[in-house]
């Protein structure tokens, strides 16, 4: 799911024409694919990085693309953190 979404962020950030979230999320939807799980983690941080205070693609994007995917993002990590059984 957070693949998806975060397909649905690259395309909000190519129609903005927003050249540096493209660059930046451009590897991440084929990474939260494909990594293995120490690198899904690594990945996973890394998109919720573009979240940051100071500094956001909440700034660049609207909501409809960008809330959705932290969602996915924070549902993610919350799996990744859970004990394994």
């Amino acid at each position: 799911m957070a693949a998806r979404h975060g397909d649905r962020v690259l395309a909000a950030a190519r129609d903005a024409g927003a050249t540096r979230w493209v660059a930046y999320f451009e590897p991440m939807p084929d990474r939260l694919r494909d990594d293995d799980v120490v690198a899904l983690r690594a990945t996973a941080v890394r998109c919720r990085a573009a979240y940051g205070v100071k500094d956001s693609v909440r700034d660049a994007l609207p909501a409809s693309a960008t809330e959705p995917f932290l969602d996915a993002i924070d549902r993610l990590v919350r799996e990744l953190n859970r004990p394994s059984e």
